[in-house]
């Protein structure tokens, strides 16, 4: 059976689902659980993602991810390939971590119903897990955004997490009054749906099964919207130009890469003859491609030759290393943020 194509256009919201291979763990302690928050953070600062909701179990994750721009395919790519390398070497394994394809389901942007049912649906997920409880304390199991975000003040949350837009949907405002009151009607579905808290629709339908079979969450005026934006990306292959979609939105992020490099040459007052005759490591190659690395999904081998840095570990390791200086000094942080200008909000 071939695979179904994805619908990507600007500012669609997408259920994602990635499980671990055969079903074993992705994640063996909280130190793995702090690599992959970190990961996604990443990755949402170089796609421009928004994180409405996020859990992470043993075996699997569920996110909430809104697209300003139709980038679901680079960025997802990105952040389960990089999760992957350093889960790897952290416990000095080799090959697949994730089985299979991540599962991803558009959601209804319109309706807040959806939206808000899907949220719930992610945070409850430790309660049907047996891990939280209303003894404990919904927001007791700390790897979800119910404990990272929906419960606590905004200057508290990762500036990733984005909760005013769920706290909305259910007519809830983002102020302690708010986010009590949100917490209460999570208890309120635990007290009536018990073990199934979370997965009930109406007419005993499941959130869960219609997650996992079908394509879209949401009214048909929805599903006729989707289609029409992804035009003929779910027949039975996907379309030349569904291709040409992916296509653009990688042509994106090498044209931003591109811009970035040349504002990185003239703001560190750099030559062609320049970039090839420094070494590797070279710092101001380094903030150019820290630049790039953070605003973009190019390849990190691309990198590497356009700025003569030897290998991808040596951009991904002098990158590392000027970003920890820049966090310290002011005088390379205000370069940074010069070459940044060229990045369009």
């Amino acid at each position: 059976m071939p695979r179904q194509p994805r619908i990507e256009y600007e500012g669609a919201l997408y259920h994602v689902m990635a499980r671990g291979d055969q079903r074993e763990d992705i994640f063996f302690d909280d130190k793995d659980r702090t690599m992959f928050l970190k990961t996604l953070a990443e990755a949402c600062a170089r796609t421009g993602w928004r994180c409405h909701a996020y859990v992470l179990m043993s075996n699997h994750y569920h996110l909430v991810i809104e697209t300003p721009k139709a980038n679901l395919v680079a960025g997802m790519s990105w952040l389960q390939n990089a999760f992957t390398r350093r889960h790897n070497v952290r416990h000095k394994r080799w090959g697949h971590l994730f089985g299979g394809r991540y599962k991803a389901i558009l959601v209804d942007d319109e309706e807040g119903w959806y939206l808000g049912t899907l949220i719930d649906y992610v945070h409850l997920n430790p309660v049907r897990a047996g891990l939280a409880s209303l003894d404990s304390g919904l927001e007791s199991y700390g790897w979800s955004s119910l404990a990272a975000g929906y419960v606590v003040p905004a200057g508290k949350r990762q500036s990733w997490l984005c909760v005013e837009r769920g706290l909305r949907v259910w007519r809830f405002k983002d102020n302690a009054r708010g986010r009590r009151g949100y917490l209460e009607h999570l208890e309120e579905k635990v007290r009536q749906e018990g073990a199934e808290a979370g997965r009930l629709l109406p007419a005993n339908q499941s959130v869960q099964s219609t997650l996992k079979r079908g394509w879209f969450f949401g009214a048909q005026a929805f599903r006729e919207k989707a289609l029409a934006l992804g035009e003929n990306a779910l027949e039975g292959t996907a379309t030349k130009r569904n291709y040409g979609a992916s296509a653009g939105v990688k042509d994106h992020h090498l044209r931003m890469a591109m811009r970035l490099v040349d504002a990185g040459m003239k703001e560190c007052k750099l030559t062609e003859e320049d970039l090839v005759r420094l070494a590797h490591g070279d710092e101001r190659k380094a903030m150019i491609a820290l630049a790039i690395k953070t605003h973009t999904t190019v390849p990190l081998d691309w990198v590497a030759e356009r700025l003569h840095m030897g290998t991808r570990s040596t951009v991904s390791r002098t990158a590392a290393l000027v970003k920890r200086k820049v966090e310290r000094d002011g005088k390379l942080s205000k370069v940074l943020k010069k070459i940044e200008r060229v990045v369009k909000p």
